[in-house]
């Protein structure tokens, strides 16, 4: 009998499939498409104390093999969303992790902290890597000793498990990841998207409001690959993996290559039915080589030949 139930340290999911953070909003769009109860979890987009309105425009644009987007977590806040969104998310019984981003150490420890107390939350990832925003975000995960210290503030209010979400726009990710380990995260969750730009020929402009952007999509995916197989020797907690999943055959890659959970994103904006359709693959998949769960194939790529 197969057994898509992933143990993620604290966390136990009913499969191991999320939907990435940003690119299912609060899952208000998607609950007449997609039973958000049978995804393995909803990270919902980045969540600050007060409001954000983003970034100027344009804000995203198509690449090859991918996409660029500066939306400059764009959110309602965290009152918004305990008295309207958690609420909903409640009713619809998918498990819930909340992103959270800000502009100062304390704006994360507030955050993890008001967060905590509240019912229906699965668990709380530390956005250390978006690279669309002047303020936090990137700015402080970048440095091990910045991450090590803000994780561990986070830890000492936070009762919740603690993913942390990390940067590829870095030298070592793995020096991040063991910072974090350090500092008390449960879980790490790799790779966020790398900056790049595209420029308006005819304009002679950045075509970004912001200059710069994300780089997400299938163009990622053999960095994302690469970073967590890296990270999966370096560190003992488990890993989330994401880049570029479109594809059954995709998430495999980084179930080999050590993560236990992956995530999927750009995919999600192509077709909205893709998380059911990969956790439905990824079935078959065990089904097909005779193995019971996912477990069997987690860090195989390790293994000496």
């Amino acid at each position: 009998m197969i057994n898509m139930e992933t143990k993620l340290g604290p966390l136990k999911l009913i499969n191991p499939v999320l939907a990435a953070s940003g690119t299912f909003g609060f899952g208000e769009e998607y609950a007449s498409l997609v039973a958000l109860e049978k995804i393995g979890a909803l990270v919902v987009k980045g969540l600050t104390l007060k409001p954000r309105q983003g970034n100027p425009p344009p804000r995203i644009i198509e690449t090859p093999a991918g996409m660029l987007n500066s939306i400059g977590l764009q959110n309602p806040g965290l009152e918004a969303f305990l008295s309207r969104e958690l609420p909903r998310l409640r009713d619809t019984g998918v498990a819930v992790i909340v992103n959270i981003a800000g502009d100062t150490e304390d704006d994360y420890v507030t955050l993890a902290r008001e967060l905590s107390a509240e019912e229906g939350i699965l668990a709380v990832e530390l956005n250390l890597s978006c690279p669309n925003v002047e303020k936090g975000g990137i700015l402080f995960g970048t440095s091990p000793g910045t991450v090590g210290r803000l994780v561990k503030k986070v830890r000492r209010v936070c009762n919740l498990p603690l993913i942390v979400k990390l940067t590829p726009n870095v030298t070592d990710i793995t020096e991040l990841a063991l910072a974090a380990e350090k500092g008390g995260a449960d879980i790490i969750s790799l790779i966020n998207t790398l900056r790049g730009m595209v420029i308006d020929i005819h304009a002679r402009q950045p075509f970004l409001g912001n200059i710069t952007g994300g780089l997400s999509g299938p163009a990622i995916r053999p960095v994302a690959v690469g970073m967590v197989y890296q990270v999966y020797r370096a560190v003992k907690i488990p890993l989330i993996g994401m880049g570029g999943i479109m594809t059954a055959a995709d998430a495999l890659q980084f179930f080999m290559a050590g993560a236990r959970a992956v995530a999927v994103g750009t995919a999600n904006f192509i077709d909205p039915f893709t998380i059911p359709r990969l956790i439905s693959d990824l079935y078959a998949y065990l089904e097909s080589q005779n193995l019971s769960s996912m477990e069997e194939i987690i860090g195989a790529a390790h293994q000496q030949l």
